[in-house]
Parts: C-alpha cells; structure tokens; sequence
C-alpha cells in the first residue's frame, strides 16, 4: 500500500536513504527535501517537544559525501522526472519547496557541513533549480559563533537561502526547561543577530503546555522582550504548536495549546512590528 505524507509524519527513513527524506512542510507549505547529517540521532540540545526517538547527546558522524551525493541526485530526478509526487503527496501539496538542512539534530554541529553547502549549489546549478526553490536551514544557531558556519551562512544567502533559528524562550530557565542546555539569552541573541546579517532569518518558536499550564505572563513579557531586540535584523517568526508525537521522556506532560492561544500570542509579536506566520 502506498505512503501518503502527511504533516503529522516526519518519517526519516520513508526514502530508503541515509540523509534524504521527504516531508510535507506545513511551514513550507508543500514538499520540503530533508538532509538529515545527524543519523546517529545526537544532536547538542533536547528539547522536549524533539519527534526523534532514542535521541542522544553528541555530534553527528562523518558524512560520506558521495553517498550524500548521490542520494540528492536520485531524489531530485524522482521529483522533477519520476511519480514520486503521484505517489506518496497529496494534490495540494505536490509542490517542491525546499531544501531543508534539518534532521534528527543539529546540522551545523558537522565539520562537514560548508562542504555540503558548496555540494547542493553544484547540485542546484547543474539542475538549473539554483535561485527557484528555497535552501533552508533549520537549527539551534548554537555553532553561529564559527567563523565556519558563519561562512556557509552567507554563502546560503547567496543561493536564496533561508535561516530558521530556534528561540523557544526568553529567559534561562526557560530555555533550560524546553531546550535542555543552559545557555545565556543574551549571547544567543548575539548569535541570531550575526546569522541575521549573514543570511535572511527568521525566528522558530515552539510553544505547547507542559503538565496543562500554557507558558507564564513572566515567559511571555520576558520573551516578547528578547524578540523585540532583534526585530531590525529578523525576517519575522515562525510560531507554531506541537503536531507530531515527542519522543522524549517529557511528552506525556504536553500538550497543545489551542489556536486562538497562539493567535492572541501573534497579535501581541505584529504589536511590536514583527510579521509572524502561525502553524497551530
């Protein structure tokens, strides 16, 4: 029986691959082209929400490029020649969107990964697909203090790419209870303001209840406050709510939060100016 993709189902291994998997994006809004460099499923933060099972704390292994390689290729040529589209996507969905670097962690955490940048421009170009879809990567932003990374950020730039940089909270704690890492807020915003200048960027935020309560008036001022310092940098913020089951030890506590929630949330982010997309 055939596989349909829903949004609900991020399914890393429905390609027969090692790094590429499809997914419909309801972000996206249609078929995104997944690059997954993390398949030992470490990543550096936890957040509680993570749909990966059996996740771990570390980096990712070496990547075989040429594996990878060839796997984008064939992808590709299944997309733009084959029926995959026919296949596993629904009609209103069956439009290719992006190229996502994102995965069962963090993409950047590779020492391989402005390799893999320069690898799907050629890629790209060769398909003369370069400039007309999206080259997204999703991430943490906890490595954007490399010189590295912070290179490929731009190279990304220049190839109509797109940064979704993780802010789930505005205080410590707060981060420290969604994302598992105990990290200053301050210098994290420093990194978003330097992805920021590198490439068009836009905020990801996750919101959800844990043990029934929706987040607290003091974590809402406190990050409505963070947002607010970067909103001359940032593209706007994608909020959005928890559609697929956590694989964590925490998903029992969560829960959604309903719609009009997150939408009395996003009147108060457009307040201060900022273009927000939400994804109950």
């Amino acid at each position: 029986m055939k596989k349909v993709l829903t949004v609900t189902d991020h399914n890393r291994d429905v390609s027969g691959y090692r790094y590429i998997y499809p997914v419909v994006s309801r972000r996206a809004g249609g078929v995104s082209i997944g690059i997954n460099l993390n398949v030992n499923n470490a990543c550096n933060w936890r957040c509680i929400y993570c749909n990966v099972p059996n996740l771990t704390r570390g980096a990712p292994p070496p990547i075989d490029l040429a594996l990878l390689e060839k796997e984008l290729r064939a992808f590709l040529d299944n997309i733009l020649h084959g029926d995959f589209m026919q296949r596993q996507v629904s009609p209103s969905d069956r439009q290719l969107k992006d190229i996502a670097f994102s995965g069962n962690g963090e993409p950047t955490s590779t020492p391989e990964f402005p390799l893999i940048v320069r690898l799907v421009t050629q890629i790209l170009k060769e398909l003369n697909l370069l400039g007309s879809i999206k080259i997204r990567l999703i991430t943490n932003g906890s490595m954007m203090h490399k010189p590295a990374v912070l290179s490929s950020i731009e190279q990304l730039a220049e190839i109509n790419g797109e940064v979704w940089f993780k802010l789930d909270a505005g205080t410590q704690a707060g981060i420290a209870r969604i994302n598992d890492v105990n990290i200053d807020p301050s210098r994290h915003l420093q990194r978003l303001r330097q992805c920021a200048h590198a490439c068009p960027t836009f905020i990801q935020t996750c919101v959800f209840a844990l043990d029934g309560a929706a987040p607290s008036e003091q974590e809402i001022e406190a990050y409505l406050m963070q947002v607010a310092q970067v909103k001359d940098v940032i593209q706007g913020i994608h909020l959005y709510g928890i559609a697929r089951q956590s694989m964590q030890v925490e998903a029992p506590r969560l829960t959604q939060l309903p719609a009009e929630w997150l939408n009395a949330l996003a009147k108060r982010i457009t307040s201060l100016g900022i273009f927000v997309q939400v994804s109950p």
